[in-house]
């Protein structure tokens, strides 16, 4: 199995145009874990002001899939999550910290934790997600 580093990690986030579109960035990755971060900015909010659902779906399902790439192998895809929404997202910095619970020889099952952070850096949980990555390689 080949192991990526954070920066071709982040190559690889950069290589996907919606990830370029939110501005999301890899801060952690190895070990069965990664973390990616967006920065909030008016454009990924919704008509309250808070940061859009589907902004944290992104981050998870990222997230999920990259730390599961680091024990399955770069060539992984989400099979499938589910994400719990436990506040509203408000803050300056939305960041997705993932965790691999167990992996299989084709697939890992992946938890996530969604908080976003205040300008003075205080976080808060506002979403949890389970899921699902498969590996893409040949059998």
């Amino acid at each position: 199995m080949t192991e990526l580093s954070i920066g071709q990690a982040q190559q690889v986030l950069d290589s996907q145009p919606f990830s370029r579109l939110v501005g999301a960035r890899i801060t952690e990755f190895g070990d069965g874990a990664a973390v990616l971060e967006v920065g909030v900015r008016e454009e990924l909010t919704q008509q309250n002001g808070f940061l859009h659902g589907g902004v944290l779906s992104y981050a998870a399902d990222n997230a999920l899939t990259f730390a599961a790439g680091t024990t399955l192998g770069p060539a992984v895809l989400t099979g499938g999550f589910s994400i719990q929404y436990v506040r509203p997202a408000s803050g300056s910095t939305l960041t997705a910290r993932a965790e691999v619970v167990h992996t299989g020889r084709r697939q890992a099952v992946v938890r996530c934790e969604l908080f976003t952070a205040d300008d003075e850096g205080a976080e808060t949980l506002c979403a949890v997600a389970q899921g699902t990555v498969l590996s893409a390689r040949p059998a």
